[in-house]
């Protein structure tokens, strides 16, 4: 009997302390856009995460990206929501303001380390001090080119081009019309609501001499010469050499992914996608230096802040979950599942990643990228569309839609900075 109740007493214990631990665990809550390639990233790295805190359970939630934002600022005031979210870097300014998220903990996240180990593009996550969020991964602009047809066109695939003057020159080569004249395959495709703005911003505008802000980011300054040069130089494809075409296949990856293009600007995102296509080779380049060599290039990340709403235990949970989520070992398989390059320099720059065909432009490109500093990533945005479409589609001048550009996007700027 006395063993019968010994035995029982030990199990009664032992069912103790596992409904006590079962209690001690801890659920945190994670969201980002749906995007498949990035969902696939997160699951595994939850996974990952939970297997080395086994009190630490991660709920991960996704919505669309048309509905993203405004679920957040729904959720999170009501104290409901995530703990740790996945936001556009571009976005920033508008989360603080509304207080959605708060300053990453110097504790776990030491400004000192972040400045050390980090891309210097990450400074756009730093206000008065204090850092806001942190990437997993960043993203540069890179010249995607079609090798079949450049070796149809004569052109050596082995050597895509280098300078603007060598784009245009292959473009012009590419391009492929029918007996009316109507665009069969674009030399380049033409895609401001893409991934053009940002290269005629930070790349083209710098190499033609210009900035596209002050220094404080307070003042629009592309109102120039070297504006008009660079967006005249823009447009011409279409007006003049007639190697592209706005609209056409209606986006740009379209045009390219379907044979169509033999040359589109885009993202290191756009990686996973490309990757299906099987009807021909491309090939990854850094983007054409301008004439007298210079190279600019825009880069780009979403970052993982965590919000107002953890404190005490969830708090130190969102902690750890950040802390794993920009680790090296997570940096790496977001390159490896997403095609988004690692944040930290020491990630990212392994003799294997930069010699790689297809990661190594990208890489290269991220030591003299700009992260243009948005206040109203939107709304800027449109800003840009609307000036790019006026000098197309309308006929307007384009130093005229450049001053007008500038009138509207100091307004933007001016709206904000007198908050």
């Amino acid at each position: 009997m006395r063993g019968f109740r010994g035995m029982l007493l030990g199990l009664l214990v032992s069912f103790g302390a596992v409904t006590g631990a079962a209690a001690q665990t801890v659920e945190i809550e994670y969201w980002q856009y749906v995007f498949d390639a990035r969902i696939k990233a997160m699951n595994e790295l939850i996974k990952r995460f939970e297997a080395a805190n086994p009190n630490i359970k991660v709920k991960h939630t996704t919505f669309p990206y048309a509905d993203y934002q405004t679920k957040i600022a729904a959720a999170v005031p009501a104290g409901q929501g995530p703990d740790v979210v996945q936001l556009f870097y571009g976005w920033l300014d508008n989360f603080v303001a509304a207080k959605f998220i708060q300053p990453l903990p110097r504790d776990a996240f030491p400004p000192a380390m972040i400045e050390k180990e980090f891309y210097p593009i990450v400074s756009a996550m730093k206000r008065d001090g204090e850092y806001y969020g942190l990437p997993t991964a960043v993203r540069s602009l890179a010249l995607f080119y079609n090798k079949k047809l450049f070796q149809e066109a004569g052109l050596d695939p082995a050597k895509p081009p280098a300078t603007i003057d060598e784009l245009l020159d292959a473009a012009k080569k590419t391009t492929k019309r029918d007996a009316a004249g109507n665009m069969l395959s674009a030399g380049i495709t033409l895609d401001f609501p893409g991934q053009d703005y940002h290269w005629w911003r930070e790349t083209l505008l710098r190499q033609n001499g210009g900035a596209p802000y002050s220094d404080d980011n307070r003042k629009v300054t592309y109102d120039s010469e070297a504006g008009a040069r660079s967006l005249n130089w823009y447009a011409d494809l279409q007006r003049v050499h007639k190697v592209g075409q706005v609209g056409f296949m209606d986006e740009g990856q379209a045009a390219f992914r379907a044979g169509r293009a033999a040359m589109t600007i885009d993202g290191s995102f756009r990686l996973g996608g490309f990757g299906a296509i099987k009807a021909f080779e491309w090939g990854v380049a850094e983007l054409p230096a301008g004439a007298d060599g210079k190279k600019a290039n825009f880069a780009s990340y979403w970052v993982n802040a965590i919000t107002a709403k953890p404190t005490g235990e969830k708090l130190e949970a969102a902690k750890k979950f950040m802390a794993f989520v920009t680790s090296p070992e997570a940096m790496q398989l977001w390159l490896e599942t997403v095609g988004e390059l690692p944040a930290r320099k020491a990630a990212a720059e392994t003799e294997k990643n930069l010699n790689h065909p297809i990661y190594g432009p990208f890489l290269k490109a991220l030591n003299y990228s700009h992260a243009t500093v948005f206040v109203d990533e939107m709304g800027q945005r449109q800003v840009s569309l609307d000036m790019i479409n006026r000098v197309l589609i309308q006929n307007q001048d384009a130093k005229a839609s450049l001053t007008d550009a500038a009138k509207a996007e100091q307004a933007i700027l001016d709206k904000f900075y007198k908050k």
